[in-house]
C-alpha cells in the first residue's frame, strides 16, 4: 500500500480488543500533512484506545498503521517516538522541583544523546540557551524561565509540557485534551499556542470543547462506540443527525 503524499498517518482496518471487548473496531483513518486534526465523541467512544494503538502503548489486535509511508504498526514505542510521534497527555508531565528553563533544556537534551548527563557543569549546555529562550517565548513562559515549575498556575504548567514537547522537535503532535481544567483564560491562552505551533507540523488531537474544535480542526473524525461515526468539517459532523443523537446519548 502507497500513502498518498499530502497524508503523514494512514490507518486501516484498526482494531484493539480487550477480552473480547472491541475498544477500536476496522477504523480507517487518514491525517492530512500539516493539518488540526481533531478527534471527538463521546466518552467510552475510543478516542484514548487510539492514541494508544498510534503511539504503541498498546498494539492492535488487527489492521496497520502507516506513517510518512512507513508500516509502524508493529514497532515499539520508544521507536515510534524516535520517527517524530510525541503525546502530550491530560496531566502535565514536568519536573516540578526544576525551574521552567531547566525543564526546557532536559527536554532539548534527549534528541542530543545528553538526556541523562546531570553531571556536567550548566555551563556546558550553554549552547542550548537560545533555544530555550526561544521556547519559552513561544508559549509565553519567557518571563517565568527561573520560577520553580511547581509553582506555575494548571495553565502555565500546560504552557511548558508545550515547551518540552516541542523541544524533540515532533513531526506528528497527539494533544489529549490540551484544554481539559483550564479556566476561560487559559484555554484562550492554549487556543492560540495550539494554532502557532501547528505551523510546519501536524497536530492529532482529542479534545471535549467543540467550540475550541470548530475554530481549530481542519478536519474532525467522530468515533462512538470505538467506529468512526462521522468526519468532515465542524459545519459538516455537528449538523449530522448520528453525531447529535451519539452526543446527547452518551455525554456525560
Amino acid at each position: 500500500m502507497t500513502i498518498a503524499a499530502d497524508n503523514i498517518i494512514e490507518v486501516r482496518g484498526l482494531t484493539k480488543r480487550f477480552h473480547g471487548f472491541a475498544a477500536i473496531s476496522n477504523v480507517d483513518l487518514d491525517v492530512r500533512r500539516q493539518s488540526i486534526h481533531a478527534l471527538i465523541g463521546p466518552n467510552g467512544a475510543g478516542k484514548t484506545t487510539f492514541f494508544n494503538l498510534i503511539t504503541k502503548v498498546h498494539q492492535p489486535s488487527g489492521g496497520s498503521i502507516r506513517f510518512n509511508g512507513e508500516d509502524i504498526t508493529n514497532e515499539d514505542p520508544a521507536r515510534v517516538a524516535r520517527r517524530g510521534i510525541v503525546r502530550s497527555f491530560q496531566i502535565s508531565a514536568i519536573f516540578p522541583r526544576m525551574t521552567v528553563a531547566e525543564n526546557v533544556r532536559i527536554a532539548l537534551q534527549r534528541p542530543k544523546g545528553t538526556s541523562f548527563h546531570f553531571w556536567r557543569s550548566e555551563s556546558s549546555l550553554s549552547v542550548l540557551e537560545d533555544r530555550v529562550d526561544e521556547l519559552l517565548a513561544a508559549v509565553g513562559l519567557e518571563h517565568m524561565r527561573d520560577q520553580t515549575a511547581a509553582g506555575l498556575p494548571y495553565g502555565r504548567k500546560r504552557a511548558l509540557e508545550f515547551a518540552t514537547t516541542l523541544a524533540v522537535e515532533p513531526e506528528l503532535l497527539l494533544l489529549d485534551e490540551p484544554t481539559s481544567g483550564l479556566g476561560t483564560e487559559d484555554v484562550e491562552r492554549i487556543a492560540a499556542l495550539i494554532r502557532s505551533v501547528s505551523a510546519n507540523r501536524t497536530i492529532l488531537m482529542v479534545e471535549h470543547n467543540l467550540s475550541i474544535v470548530a475554530r481549530l480542526a481542519d478536519k474532525i473524525t467522530v468515533l462512538a462506540r470505538g467506529k468512526i461515526l462521522a468526519e468532515g468539517t465542524y459545519a459538516e459532523v455537528s449538523t449530522d443527525p448520528r453525531v447529535i443523537e451519539a452526543y446527547i446519548g452518551g455525554e456525560e
